[in-house]
């Protein structure tokens, strides 16, 4: 979509006329394509956070197209939101975990990186009407960088909620103006609200433009707070009991390998119980989807309209003997649900191929018909996969990267751990701490599946998995797998965290392209987080 000439602003009226008048011209605007992103907070997809949502598999999935490998670079809200906005790895768009501090929501991501992302290109490059309804970034309304009088570009309506996900009690910035919201489920219960903000668009919008819709769902993020009606659902439902539930992480990070197990009764007990009261907030996410979608239908578009499901990160509970989060380097943390239906997509199908939440930006604006070379994306569109396209020349890795968080003095409820930790739970078993810093290569090839992972700590602690032979992840190769895949992986994983848009998608380790350049590792483009180098296991 090339930009729209200067000229078309004052004839911006007159124009509409014409379109009123000309049935050819309104049919025209009617084909290019909608597109609606739906994205949920926390939501797994190794555990079972599909299974609740039936009319979402029935509208969206069985209608379209599920991606079986959909990974985010990193699991935590706010840089995994920051990457779906820019399609950027973490380490170009700087934000690195949940905090100002950590550039969440800060004035510099408002200055450097707000003006261009996506919905931004959408509405000023493309002419789409763009809507935004619910959960932004964690720390969006903070006073230090703006409040909720804050509107980003690229937002024609705007209903953000003001920092991190609730249900009840909450204040929304309207057009960057403050509502707040109580506590009565009729009214308040930001689920539904969102339902019926999405509603009220569809019906008053222009019909002569094409729209964008972002609808960003609490659920099913604490406090796991679900509509009175189904508070009653899944009373039988408990956390999987797989393989890797409540036991000792041996040869992993000492993060993961300080978790005590077994797990206390009462930890087993609370993660159950979030993990079914998980379920039943979903069940307003899945009410929403069928009014949107059956809003659509009614409004003639939905043929027109690509609709996209997916989440910011997934989660755990109790998978080596960890009770209940995300952050972790693991399947179950960074593999999140990704389906997809539109034009051109056939019903019922499912994809391997490994794609991430990078791609989402790049995917949208080549369904608008914007040039992605124009772009300084990470991540690569998947139009050519929605369309079926033959002979795709695809990715076979991707980079994930986390920057571990911690307190400088030590946790009040868990002194003897000293210094350096966060998120613990009052068995003083911490889920994050500084050196929780990490990168990864995972792979995706036709002879491998395997995980990669460095730490930045003083050890350089590795991490390698081999997820064909053990797919949940319980033995760590790193001390026995062939050296040489070794080297190379050490080299593919400094490369890609200093590559920048086109070199993000270099051949990798197993590809028959694959080809060492040091040249590639110290590109000029962005800041890397860190360097490591290959140490002897």
């Amino acid at each position: 979509c090339p930009p729209p000439p200067a000229a078309a602003v004052a004839r911006g009226l007159a124009l509409a006329v014409l379109l009123v008048l000309s049935p050819a011209g309104a049919a025209r605007q009617a084909r290019r394509p909608n597109v609606v992103l739906i994205l949920t907070d926390d939501q797994d997809v190794c555990l079972g956070g599909m299974t609740p949502l039936k009319k979402t598999n029935a509208l969206i999935a069985q209608m379209g197209i599920t991606f079986l490998n959909a990974y985010v670079p990193s699991a935590l809200c706010c840089p995994s939101r920051a990457s779906i906005l820019t399609g950027k790895y973490p380490h170009n768009h700087h934000v690195v975990n949940n905090t100002l501090e950590g550039n969440c929501s800060s004035k510099l991501w408002q200055k450097i990186q707000e003006p261009y992302t996506f919905p931004a290109l959408l509405k000023t490059m493309c002419g789409y009407q763009t809507f935004f309804a619910g959960k932004y970034l964690n720390e969006y309304g903070a006073e230090d960088a703006g409040g909720v009088g804050h509107v980003p570009p690229g937002w024609s309506f705007w209903y953000a909620l003001e920092k991190n996900s609730k249900y009840y009690n909450y204040t929304l910035s309207v057009n960057g103006k403050a509502r707040r919201h109580g506590e009565n489920y009729s009214v308040d219960y930001l689920t539904d609200v969102l339902a019926n903000m999405s509603l009220d668009f569809l019906e008053y919008k222009s019909n002569f433009e094409p729209f964008f819709m972002m609808i960003s769902t609490p659920a099913p993020h604490s406090p796991w707070t679900a509509a009175p009606q189904y508070t009653k659902s899944f009373q039988n439902v408990s956390a999987p009991r797989n393989s890797n539930f409540n036991i000792h992480g041996k040869n992993k990070h000492w993060l993961i390998r300080q978790a005590k197990t077994p797990m206390t009764n009462s930890s087993i007990q609370f993660l159950d119980d979030a993990y079914r009261k998980r379920w039943q907030t979903l069940l307003s996410v899945d009410d929403l989807v069928e009014k949107l979608v059956k809003k659509l239908e009614l409004n003639g578009e939905l043929d027109n309209t690509y609709i996209f499901y997916t989440s910011d990160n997934g989660y755990h509970t109790g998978q080596f003997s960890l009770p209940i989060d995300k952050r972790q380097l693991y399947e179950f943390d960074i593999k999140v649900p990704l389906l997809v239906r539109g034009p051109g997509i056939k019903p019922n199908q499912t994809n391997k191929m490994l794609v991430a939440n990078i791609d989402l930006g790049p995917t949208i604006l080549d369904i608008a018909g914007y040039d992605l070379n124009k772009t300084q994306m990470d991540g690569m569109s998947l139009l050519p996969l929605l369309r079926g396209d033959r002979n795709v020349t695809w990715r076979s890795d991707f980079l994930v990267e986390y920057q571990g968080e911690g307190y400088n003095g030590s946790d009040p409820t868990c002194p003897g751990l000293g210094p350096g930790v966060t998120h613990c739970f009052p068995d003083c078993v911490c889920e994050d701490s500084y050196n929780n810093t990490y990168a990864c290569v995972r792979t995706l090839s036709t002879s491998w599946n395997l995980q990669y992972c460095e730490f930045d700590d003083r050890e350089v602690f590795v991490e390698v998995y081999n997820l064909t032979a053990d797919p949940h992840q319980i033995n760590n190769i790193a001390k026995t797998i062939d050296q040489e895949i070794l080297e190379k992986m050490n080299y593919r994983l400094m490369m890609l965290q200093s590559c920048s848009g086109a070199t993000c998608r270099t051949p990798g380790v197993f590809d028959p392209g694959y080809r060492f350049d040091p040249r590639l590792m110290f590109s000029n483009h962005g800041v890397r987080a860190r360097r490591f180098s290959a140490q002897p296991l």
